[in-house]
């Protein structure tokens, strides 16, 4: 790999990205695999002012063994003192910012029982609840990244010796992430520019909901949230700070009405859930709940993601992205949904994000689902952005604007 090109890929992510402010303590997620490149970040992370980097390893391998052949109720148990260990820095004086370095095997749990996995997951999303509404509600600066690690480059190109998958991944990842050219500051605050010019221009016409069409069968409206906000490249953490959250991103999003979601959606891209692939799914929606659900590949897990709770088969966000996004222009399936969701429009199942209502970060669950958020303890993207979609919104005055036409913005 380029050396020069990687360490500005972490100076970006961790000075932009993340925008670690000077006395904060930088806490890194990352693949146990994949230490050099949080030795990265952690470099930046100090030259930005941060008082601490505490980075916390994670190992796929032991992870698929542990749920395997772990019982259950062990894996589902979160101690008191792993909660604390987030919520420490968090609460400290300087509080903190999050980096999260995605390098997952898109099949890392494949074969496994997919019911048990679901019930862990969401048994560790809940207790783990208190940190998570740090992240979700914007209270501290987070970023999400990735970098290729060799099984999910093996998945990737599958066709070359893993190396060559390896280092091809990585020159994908840094020209669809703005990173080849050589300025990627310079290249992200033009697009973050662009990208805010249209968010303004969705909030400007006081949208009620979006119909979203395409020659696959998708069919679909969905109404909006009372007093929704559409939101988009870079967002604002408690502490005034700047950030963008998912590197790379191209979406637009705002926040659908929980039960006013009407029609049919087809997927337009594989989704990994739980370690494991579904494929080719369809589904419908009545007054926000889905009501009839298929899928080539895994429709069982589908099922299982769709009722892990009451929130679970309602969608918390829709979210608008060009075809001509790099990341679809690339012709590569990521089978990664940092970089799949920002190939393709896509619509979230479960909770929605307080920051897309107005004022939203503020208001209890109970306020917000009386204006249409919906809530869950899962949010999960999946694609079903198609190159011939168009999208109408209907204002409040009762006419409508075109706002994509055949997969790029109209506007």
């Amino acid at each position: 790999m380029n050396r020069e090109l990687l360490q500005k890929y972490a100076d970006f992510i961790v000075q932009v990205g993340v925008n670690v402010q000077p006395g904060q303590a930088f806490l890194i997620r990352c693949p146990v695999d994949m230490a050099f490149f949080a030795h990265c970040c952690a470099r930046a992370g100090y030259a930005a002012g941060a008082r601490d980097v505490v980075v916390r390893y994670e190992d796929e391998q032991l992870a698929r063994i542990r749920m395997e052949l772990g019982e259950e109720s062990a894996l589902s148990t979160v101690l008191p003192y792993e909660l604390r260990s987030w919520l420490d820095y968090a609460e400290s004086e300087g509080g903190c910012a999050l980096l999260a370095i995605h390098a997952s095997d898109p099949e890392a749990f494949a074969g496994l029982d997919a019911g048990k996995l679901n019930r862990v997951s969401l048994a560790r999303r809940k207790a783990l609840k208190p940190w998570n509404d740090y992240t979700l509600n914007d209270r501290v600066q987070w970023c999400v990244a990735a970098v290729p690690a060799p099984a999910w480059a093996r998945t990737v190109f599958p066709g070359l010796p893993v190396d060559e998958a390896v280092e091809k991944l990585w020159s994908l990842i840094f020209d669809v992430c703005r990173v080849t050219g050589g300025d990627p500051v310079g290249e992200w605050q033009a697009h973050v520019a662009r990208t805010t010019a249209r968010r303004d221009q969705l909030n400007a016409w006081g949208l009620r909901s979006l119909h979203l069409t395409s020659a696959n069968g998708t069919d679909l409206t969905v109404g909006l949230a009372e007093g929704h906000v559409w939101e988009g490249a870079s967002s604002t953490a408690e502490n005034g700070a700047r950030f963008i959250a998912n590197v790379p991103t191209e979406e637009v999003f705002t926040c659908p009405h929980r039960l006013r979601v009407d029609g049919v959606v087809k997927g337009t891209k594989p989704y990994v859930y739980n370690g494991q692939l579904i494929e080719g799914f369809s589904v419908t929606f009545k007054d926000g709940r889905v009501v009839a659900h298929s899928a080539e590949k895994n429709d069982e897990l589908l099922g299982e993601l769709l009722a892990s709770d009451e929130g679970a088969c309602r969608i918390g966000e829709v979210a608008l992205v060009p075809a001509s996004s790099p990341i679809n222009q690339s012709g590569v399936l990521f089978y990664n949904t940092l970089f799949d969701e920002n190939a393709a429009c896509h619509i979230a199942f479960g909770a929605g994000y307080p920051g897309t209502i107005a004022g939203g970060t503020a208001m209890t669950k109970e306020q917000r689902e009386a204006l249409g958020m919906n809530d869950s303890a899962i949010h999960e993207d999946v694609m079903v952005g198609a190159p011939d979609m168009d999208i109408t919104g209907l204002r409040a005055d009762g006419t409508t604007v075109q706002i994509f036409k055949h997969g790029e913005w109209a506007f």
